[in-house]
């Protein structure tokens, strides 16, 4: 057996249909096809763009705010908001199933089963998100202390873990709703929701931050409790035009659990959810690995990651689109559009982060002078701006091939290569250069040939067009649109 076709099941002999033919219902036409092309790429990519840098904008101004409590507060924010990233994990592993099956019941005009998909993944996230809660708030200190942080830092970041997990839930909810909506190709209901409840977080954060507007000052705390209301208010709105009729997917709960439907999402969520596992595990390792040269470091990854975010954003915008539309086509039988959506997708991508990413190169050591008043911190933000700035192009690579291939199902290979380029290459070399004495600098240099790896692998996969022929529903003639 080759490597390839370990990374691709075998699943042309059993192709399950998505629903049964009495309850098969279609979408209208005024709702499909979602517009293909460029202008597709862009109508489904700009509020998902949008709505990331309004989130980023919030990571910046949080970070801002925290900034002002020092290096020490920094630092315990990116540990606190890693370990949160872990239930983000968890999440976007079980959604890489929803957004292949919605995105292809979409595609096939079957509406019942992309709402039965919608409510599965919603009860399984959010008991998944439930079930960390209290193991995430009993362990909250022991979490921190991985980091190897000072004491006070650690203080601060296991209150930051507690608060946020106390609102796992309604980030789950959340979380699904809006997946499932992009999957469908609405991607402007979460941008507006997404909005509201990022002007409340930064109004929360700067009260409960710095005791501002008559609110308690909390320090650090206050930050994650911003932000669990701030995911709150979303759920809420979320759930309240869900149940009501209001969004282009509606409630469908009866027989949720079915055993075949959690099958098709297991198999497709199964290899997110151990890419992820990697993936966080990975990032943790390296974090621990720049926390040995202390605390400045430390603040200067969390602060240049949370700058430069402003950019992934885009490519994340390009991910869910090229997701939608390869998903959407497949859905359709239509191998074709598939393949050229992902490939514009990916040029679009790269322009645009390289666009954005050379603006934040140039005008690094302003925003970082801006973010913390720390000579230290912001002569090391600088540098690894410059690195990472410099990878842009093969990031893009990543966010679009990448989700194209998960908006196929294919969600194997893209575990394939972040073992290799993350694992494989980037905590190697990191830990040699941290063995053999190296300055920090030369750890955040490993990133180059981390994302040279996981680029080169992808392109690969996409061009060879294996991930066309995985199969999720029964093939059958598309309808006429």
């Amino acid at each position: 057996m080759t490597p390839d076709d370990r990374s691709t099941p075998d699943v042309t002999a059993e192709a399950p249909t998505y629903a049964l033919a009495d309850e098969a219902a279609e979408i209208p036409d005024l709702a499909l096809p979602t517009p293909r092309g460029a202008p597709g790429i862009l109508s489904l990519a700009w509020p998902a763009v949008v709505a990331n840098l309004l989130y980023s904008t919030v990571g910046l101004v949080g970070t801002k705010i925290v900034g002002a409590l020092g290096a020490q507060a920094v630092a315990a924010v990116t540990t606190g908001n890693r370990i949160f990233f872990i239930l983000q994990a968890v999440l976007m592993a079980v959604t890489a199933g929803t957004t292949a099956l919605v995105s292809r019941a979409w595609g096939a005009r079957d509406r019942i089963e992309a709402e039965r998909v919608t409510a599965a993944s919603l009860v399984v996230c959010v008991a998944l998100a439930a079930l960390l809660t209290v193991p995430s708030m009993i362990f909250a200190h022991d979490l921190a202390q991985i980091f190897r942080l000072d004491e006070e830092a650690v203080r601060e970041a296991a209150a930051f873990i507690w608060w946020l997990s106390v609102f796992n839930a309604p980030f789950a909810a959340s979380f699904v709703i809006g997946t499932a909506l992009r999957a469908a190709g609405d991607t402007k209901t979460p941008l507006w929701i997404g909005a509201i409840s990022n002007v409340v977080n930064i109004v929360l954060a700067y009260g409960l931050v710095l005791g501002r507007f008559g609110m308690p000052r909390l320090g650090v705390a206050g930050a994650a409790i911003a932000n669990g209301l701030a995911f709150t208010l979303g759920a809420v709105i979320f759930g309240w035009r869900w149940v009501r009729g209001g969004l282009v997917l509606g409630t469908a709960f009866r027989n949720v659990l079915d055993r075949e439907r959690l099958r098709r999402m297991l198999r497709i969520g199964v290899p997110a959810a151990l890419e992820q596992v990697v993936w966080q595990g990975g990032f943790i390792a390296f974090l621990w690995i720049v926390a040995l040269y202390g605390t400045a470091p430390y603040a200067a990854y969390g602060i240049g990651v949370t700058i430069l975010s402003f950019s992934f954003v885009v490519g994340f915008g390009f991910s869910i689109a090229a997701g939608t539309l390869v998903g959407q086509h497949l859905g359709a039988c239509d191998p074709e559009g598939a393949t050229r959506s992902g490939w514009r997708a990916l040029r679009l991508s790269v322009a645009a982060m390289v666009v954005l990413g050379t603006l934040i190169i140039v005008y690094s050591r302003t925003i970082a002078e801006f973010m913390i008043d720390d000579p230290e911190v912001v002569e090391l933000t600088v540098f690894f701006i410059y690195v990472l700035g410099a990878m842009q192009p093969l990031m893009a690579i990543e966010f679009a091939l990448g989700g194209a291939l998960r908006g196929a199902g294919d969600t194997r290979f893209p575990l394939f290569a972040v073992l290799a380029g993350l694992v494989g290459v980037r905590l190697v070399l990191a830990g040699l250069f941290a063995w053999l004495g190296l300055p920090v600098e030369w750890v955040f240099a490993a990133l180059i040939g981390d994302y040279v790896v996981k680029a080169s692998m992808l392109t690969w996969r996409f061009a060879s067009g294996r991930w066309r022929h995985l199969q999720f529903m029964e093939p059958s003639e598309p309808k006429p649109r």
